[in-house]
């Protein structure tokens, strides 16, 4: 009794928030609900949160197993299943052994020997992950996707497996004896399956670009964007965007647009998350420019789970910047942009109709070149692992430099400039 009541003594009472919600697993529930609610987006998120946790179903399995025929799927999805108690769903089942909507008019094709189309599976699979017995068992869907079409139907319907099995070996090498020691792919596709689910996000483009105006950050995203087809997202084109399609966060950013004020930080990011949360973002990935303009903001990104994997600071001289801004011009008519020294309009009657942004007027442009300056020292510091890229030279080696940073692995800081 005496040990006991020290050793009670010695704990700490309350237990620390911290590790009384990772003891219970409430960050892993966080997280999960928060996916859910970013991949259904439902009208009324709480009613959706609370069918969520009635449904009790985060630790349920949810598997697909690929891999070419005599791969071995259906040996090892029924393993699966039988290990965790799961629903095998497969193109047999779906046709032969459940009693579906849809079910007779995929028989059909079937018995006219014709293919049966993907958006009909998909509607099969859907309506069968739907019931209630894979919501609490969970699921292993067996040789479903079979190619890329497939896979975005089940994304836009809903269905995101936690994990993918990939069979490459025929199943006599699956089960072969060697040396008399099994060789047991089972164990291996358990440890996967049993593994906490890993995002494939750091190896999706997440790339943030800084630079003086005028520093080329717009023409190198474009480049970026039409080879790696990530999404192009500049802070202040989305800004307009939004306004020009009366959104609801539009109409509250417009003030600030027709007077020219700066748009206050939760508007942006409100605008940025969504945004970024968006499919193509979350699965191409994105190239911002525009935003954070501080460290302030660069915090609040974090706070937002919107992380960058790829920080690039573009250095230009402050004549170059200069002579490259206040000598631009714009043709109201065509609104073609020109460069009384770079390029220059092709016929007089153009040249005489020219006009100068008055942003791009020198008192301006020294005006955005203190505020750049006041704040990149500090955002440096902040993202550590950044490259820098001295902007003054061919548009297109710049290229080749921020490309060979998004394809290999991050150097250290010391060996990143150009």
């Amino acid at each position: 009794m005496a040990e006991a009541a020290v050793a009670d003594q010695a704990r700490p009472w309350p237990p620390p928030a911290g590790a009384y919600a990772e003891e219970r697993g409430l960050f892993q529930l966080l997280q999960n609900m928060l996916e859910e609610l970013l991949i259904h987006k439902p009208d009324d998120p709480i009613e959706f949160m609370i069918n969520h946790l009635k449904q009790n179903n985060d630790d349920a399995p949810r598997i697909c197993v690929l891999g070419p025929p005599a791969s071995g799927k259906t040996t090892v999805a029924m393993w699966l299943c039988k290990h965790f108690n799961a629903i095998r769903v497969s193109q047999e089942t779906l046709l032969f052994k459940e009693v579906l909507m849809q079910t007779e008019e995929a028989k059909a094709y079937k018995e006219r020997n014709q293919k049966i189309p993907n958006a009909l599976w998909a509607n099969l699979i859907q309506e069968r992950l739907s019931n209630v017995d894979c919501i609490k068992q969970g699921w292993v869907l067996e040789g479903f996707p079979e190619n890329q079409e497939q896979a975005w139907m089940l994304q836009a319907s809903g269905i995101f497996p936690r994990h993918v099995v990939m069979l490459y070996a025929p199943d006599t090498v699956l089960i072969e004896r060697s040396g008399g020691k099994r060789l047991d792919p089972l164990t291996q596709v358990l440890a996967f399956v049993q593994s906490r689910h890993r995002s494939a996000a750091p190896f999706t483009p997440r790339i943030l670009f800084f630079g003086p105006p005028g520093s080329g950050k717009s023409l190198q995203a474009e480049l970026i964007a039409q080879k790696y087809d990530v999404v192009n997202i500049c802070c202040g084109q989305l800004l307009k965007e939004a306004v020009a399609d009366n959104t609801k966060l539009g109409e509250l950013v417009k003030p600030y647009i027709d007077s020219g004020g700066p748009v206050p930080d939760d508007l942006v990011l409100k605008l940025l998350t969504e945004r970024l949360s968006a499919l193509d973002c979350l699965t191409n990935g994105w190239v911002l420019s525009g935003f954070p303009r501080d460290v302030q903001q660069g915090e609040q990104l974090q706070q937002a789970q919107i992380n960058p994997n790829r920080v690039f600071f573009f250095n230009l001289p402050y004549e170059s910047i200069m002579e490259r801004l206040s000598q631009r011009r714009t043709d109201p008519v065509t609104g073609e942009r020109y460069h009384t020294t770079f390029r220059p309009a092709p016929t007089p009657e153009i040249q005489a109709r020219l006009r100068q942004n008055p942003k791009d007027e020198e008192e301006n442009i020294e005006k955005r070149l203190d505020t750049y300056y006041s704040h990149v020292k500090a955002l440096e510091d902040f993202y550590q692992d950044a490259f820098y890229v001295n902007a003054d030279q061919d548009p297109y080696v710049i290229f080749e430099f921020i490309e060979s940073c998004i394809i290999k692995p991050l150097p250290c800081k010391s060996s990143s400039s150009l």
